[in-house]
């Protein structure tokens, strides 16, 4: 079974009050502890401080329009989602379908509602109601949509279990149908102008748990591993889960009308897989998903990297957090083309002991090694958090923050969130949507709230933006010359001379842009910006 779960273990309770292709699918054919203290980066420095970038008139005359439309509401929603945004790199797939077709979803599969607002199985006997009864019954539709995702949910409590809680709800509404959601939230995301997506599943969920369960767990990680791989036993779970994304990517053609006159504007974006393993399970499935999504991103272009889901503050996810990283390290010695990125440091004081606060983020990043972390709201927390900065700094290693998750779940917001510490040391940032169905946001929500609490220019969210397709683990090279980001992005050699974004580039430019998806899609970004400047004058 293919598992879209965010979680499936209710969450322990926030102590605190708080606020609350595809082109994959597209053109690509089927295809001993180490604690926090002593983890200790070889060569320290500060990071270069992100120097004042030129401004071009184009862009000086689309910050006046910006400052122009403060206190005209429906223009200021209006130039954020016409803003070219980069791709959205931190999207669990369930959580950001919108509710609405999560209920549809339920209604096709002639699923039942119980008297706790959850998705189950049909008969529906006594207490349940089927799902359908929602699509001309608006006081249930809503009370669902409520139960379903954070609408309605009071501003002055805590939305952490309400949060996670939801994805036991609707989740008998995901089963089988990956293609159809993926096709719902990848025309959300071109409608967003968005040009990019990495999304979470867990792949061959139900064979990576019947392996885990039949090897059993062995300390020693690398007789862990042998006996996995052994008579291709982990290979034949890869098997599985390459089958499911060649029946998702058959699915999702047809509910996006791919292949017909009038295709939605979904089937046109490149999308890829990042694997989740659930931090809450016993150390010996974690370890099996692990491995099964890093072998996955080595077999099969559609799959890049590997991630950990579930509430970091779980029981089991606390006592075995270094055992995890360590299984990471471990883990990517033997995948070494596998990527990385962590949720790390989605923490908040009252929600764990102090000493919990102090060591996630680092150990993701010094002992697994993570390209990218998620979340990393407890920097300030962490055991000599602007070194750690620093490092992250040097080694862009980037955080995918998304604003609205961080408020709902933990409470943080504002000058709370370390959205401004991360920028004052020169660590890469990316804006992400999380669950945007859950959260009920979009990336163009998350923009503004940041234009408005952050005070940031447009060229500032321009480069918010760039940074969103820099940091993707999208294939191919980048259009941008090796630290460019700190003095405006110039272009590799290869398209030095050239306007990124232009139809003729140079014979050279177009060379390496049809070798490089990465850099295309940062070009095709460059040409979304020069009309939105020429629009915005």
């Amino acid at each position: 079974m293919i598992s879209t779960f965010r979680t499936a273990h209710r969450p322990k309770s926030l102590r605190t009050a708080g606020f609350g292709a595809l082109a994959v699918l597209t053109l690509l054919p089927a295809i001993p502890a180490a604690a926090a203290s002593t983890a200790k980066d070889p060569s320290p420095r500060p990071a270069a401080q992100a120097l004042h970038r030129p401004t071009t008139p184009a862009e000086a005359r689309t910050s006046a329009r910006l400052a122009s439309l403060q206190g005209r509401p429906e223009r200021l929603k209006a130039f954020f989602k016409a803003l070219p945004k980069g791709g959205d790199l931190h999207n669990h797939l369930s959580g950001a379908v919108t509710t609405e077709y999560l209920i549809q979803l339920a209604a096709e599969g002639g699923l039942c509602i119980d008297a706790t607002d959850t998705a189950v199985a049909p008969p529906c006997g006594p207490g349940k109601r089927p799902a359908a009864d929602a699509q001309h019954d608006a006081a249930f539709r809503q009370r669902i949509i409520r139960a379903w995702s954070m609408q309605d949910f009071p501003a002055d409590q805590s939305g952490h279990d309400h949060f996670f809680d939801t994805f036991g709800k609707f989740g008998m509404a995901t089963w089988y149908t990956r293609g159809k959601m993926l096709a719902n939230v990848a025309n959300t995301v071109v409608e967003q102008n968005q040009f990019y997506l990495e999304t979470l599943v867990t792949p061959a969920s139900d064979a990576s748990r019947a392996l885990a369960d039949k090897v059993g767990y062995d300390a020693d990680l690398a007789a862990l591993h042998r006996k996995l791989v052994a008579g291709g036993q982990l290979d034949r779970v890869v098997d599985e889960a390459v089958k499911e994304a060649d029946d998702t990517d058959v699915q999702f053609r047809a509910a996006a009308h791919c292949d017909t006159p009038r295709p939605d504007p979904g089937c046109k974006l490149p999308v890829r897989w990042i694997s989740q393993a659930s931090r809450g399970s016993s150390p010996v499935r974690v370890f099996t998903q692990m491995a099964v999504g890093m072998r996955l991103a080595e077999r099969d272009p559609r799959f890049l990297a590997v991630n950990l889901v579930q509430p970091e503050d779980g029981e089991s996810a606390l006592a075995n957090y270094s055992l995890q990283m360590r299984m990471l390290k471990y883990l990517r010695g033997q995948y070494p083309d596998s990527h990385l990125t962590l949720h790390a440091g989605e923490l908040a004081p009252g929600l764990v002991k102090p000493e919990d606060l102090t060591f996630h983020i680092r150990e993701a990043v010094l002992v697994a090694g993570a390209e990218r972390i998620g979340h990393g709201v407890d920097l300030v927390h962490e055991n000599d958090w602007r070194q750690l900065a620093r490092t992250m700094a040097r080694r862009n290693v980037a955080v995918e923050v998304p604003f609205s998750s961080n408020k709902q779940i933990l409470g943080i917001a504002g000058d709370d969130h370390p959205f401004n510490a991360y920028r004052r040391y020169g660590v890469p940032i990316v804006l992400a949507t999380d669950d945007p169905g859950v959260s009920r946001i979009d990336i163009s929500h998350e923009y503004q709230y940041a234009a408005k609490t952050y005070g940031l220019s447009y060229t500032e969210l321009k480069d918010l933006a760039r940074a969103s397709l820099e940091y993707a683990f999208r294939d191919g090279r980048s259009l941008w010359a090796t630290g460019s980001a700190y003095t405006g992005y110039r272009p590799v050699p290869a398209c030095q001379g050239n306007r990124p974004g232009t139809d003729h580039p140079s014979t050279r430019c177009a060379r390496y842009l049809a070798d490089n998806p990465k850099a295309a899609t940062e070009w095709r970004q460059e040409a979304a910006f020069a009309v939105f400047e020429r629009n915005n004058r």
